[in-house]
């Protein structure tokens, strides 16, 4: 049994140690969770750049030492070109997913960053922006090793982001080679632009220096995203999603997240929760719930500007206990719908004053559009894959409106006092990670650590395979996969025993004594941090 950190006052977890590091740095210098999350934040996007990044967009939920949560949409929308007129008369049946077509969403990342400070300031934060981004200057500037996850991944539509002008010469090795592990790599313009908003403020970034800089080099590559839409670009606030379970209250975030299918995945799963952890009726009921959320998800979770249904109706009590109802404890469920590999980071912070952050930031795919901006280093996301060509769809490619979003971060606030800030990267399987990891925690009792270290699962149709499978660690129970095989499952033995598709995964808990348990992913580079 692993035995979790522990820490006394403050707590940070993070998937690269250099942005726990920068975190930690912070908060002993007196910051709050809040400008602890930004310099983490802005590490990350330099020490985990097929992951994250300043070119990509960010989700926070924030609880208050009021116990209020809030949350913040920093997600940004579709260029004013991006229509679906321009992109079949260039010939495509579907959003690219490499290059300066396939970089059509503003990067709102930065947006959020903002609007978490003057929160923090409010609160009584004094840190200087100059202080929070220096972590991240000096790692573009002075470099640091790539990261074992980057050293090993396999990137998707290899050939077409090596196509993308630049992007092998920054991010790949002789030959368009995976870096190793350990190689060392600079980033000199990301570097500047960060010194720059360290001087000139985060806004700078929209409707600054570097918002020119950023626009004349999206005009040239061709991409959708003008000045005028960086111009208009604001995060915001919004209410969060919240759900009841027994002893507990769930939050995570609206639409166009899919923080609405973690918190059923959650629910559902409790109802018909059996009492003895790692059983095939623990695997199997997770599994039969993260499909009926996935299906609701699919059928509602679009812009929240644009939604047809309130996403609160369906975490009602009576619809959740019909949900939990209709799964058959002896036998599998069918399941047609695909599901889509994601790279993204999430991280977590709490303060001595009470103050919890879940946050999560992403490109999308590794590397995301693979555009590196020549003259500021962003490399640009390419969540706009995630909108359809077809008029008719739930999301469709349309300017000013938000795409889908698998990026979720959910937070637990106890009846007892306990409140948790938890999360996972993993594109469409964020849910099923974040269930494994909470349920093994927070039901079972397991320490944080061992919770993280456990084998893990994932359903569904990955990419590039036809059929939805019951995806394994090759670490897993025996008997475990023998028992889910003859309730229908069909399993997938991952021959991996950590392997980076199961997401990693990172959790805080405050107990009532006031001590911060905390712990990240051994699949990641990171770990916990704090005072």
């Amino acid at each position: 049994m692993k035995e979790s950190p522990i820490f006394g006052t403050a707590a940070v977890v993070a998937p690269h140690s250099a942005a726990a590091e920068a975190g930690q740095i912070t908060l002993a210098e007196g910051g709050n969770a809040i400008e602890a999350m930004v310099a983490m934040a802005a590490a990350v996007a330099v020490a985990y750049p097929h992951m994250n990044g300043i070119g990509g967009d960010g989700f926070w939920v924030i609880r208050t030492p009021d116990g209020k949560v809030r949350t913040i949409e920093a997600c940004g929308y579709a260029g004013s070109k991006a229509t679906i007129s321009a992109y079949r008369a260039r010939g495509y049946d579907a959003v690219p997913v490499r290059g300066p077509d396939a970089a059509l969403t503003v990067p709102g990342a930065i947006g959020g960053w903002t609007l978490a400070l003057e929160l923090s300031k409010a609160l009584g934060g004094r840190m200087p922006v100059k202080h929070l981004l220096a972590p991240a200057e000096k790692l573009a500037r002075e470099g640091l090793p790539v990261s074992q996850s980057e050293g090993r991944y396999f990137v998707k539509e290899r050939e077409a982001i090596l196509a993308v002008p630049g992007f092998a010469a920054h991010f790949m090795s002789e030959g368009g080679k995976q870096p190793e592990t350990g190689s060392q790599r600079r980033q000199p313009r990301l570097a500047a632009t960060f010194d720059h908003l360290a001087h000139a403020g985060l806004d700078d970034f929209y409707r600054g220096d570097v918002a020119r800089e950023m626009a004349t080099d999206l005009e040239a590559a061709g991409s959708a995203v003008t000045r005028d839409d960086l111009k208009r670009y604001e995060a915001r606030w919004r209410a969060p999603l919240p759900v009841r379970i027994p002893g507990a209250t769930l939050f995570n975030c609206q639409p166009p997240t899919q923080g609405l299918a973690s918190l059923l995945v959650h629910a559902v799963f409790d109802q018909i929760a059996p009492r003895e952890p790692e059983s095939p009726a623990h695997w199997h009921g997770l599994i039969e719930a993260a499909k009926r959320a996935y299906a609701i998800r699919d059928r509602v979770v679009t812009d929240f500007d644009h939604l047809k249904a309130d996403p609160v109706t369906f975490l009602t009590a009576e619809r959740i206990a019909r949900e939990a109802a209709a799964i058959n404890m002896s036998r599998a469920a069918g399941w047609p719908l695909p599901s889509a590999d994601g790279d993204t980071i999430w991280m977590g912070a709490m303060d001595s004053s009470g103050l919890v952050i879940s946050f999560i930031q992403s490109l999308f795919w590794e590397y995301g559009s693979g555009l590196v901006l020549p003259r500021t280093g962003v490399l640009m996301q390419n969540r706009g894959v995630a909108f359809s060509l077809d008029p008719n769809a739930l999301n469709p490619l349309q300017p000013g409106r938000r795409p889908f979003h698998t990026l979720n971060c959910p937070m637990a606030a106890f009846d007892d006092g306990r409140v948790a800030s938890y999360g996972a990267m993993g594109g469409d399987g964020q849910p099923q990670f974040q269930a494994q990891v909470y349920f093994r925690a927070m039901r079972y009792g397991l320490p944080i650590s061992e919770a993280l270290d456990r084998p893990r699962f994932l359903f569904g149709r990955t990419w590039g395979k036809q059929n939805a499978t019951l995806k394994v660690e090759n670490r897993s129970d025996g008997y475990l996969l023998d028992q889910l095989a003859n309730l229908g499952h069909e399993i997938e033995v991952i021959d991996k025993p950590y392997a980076d598709m199961f997401g990693h995964a990172g959790m805080l808990v405050r107990h009532m004594n006031g001590r911060i348990e905390a712990d990240h992913d051994p699949r990641a580079d990171g770990g916990a941090r704090g005072l």
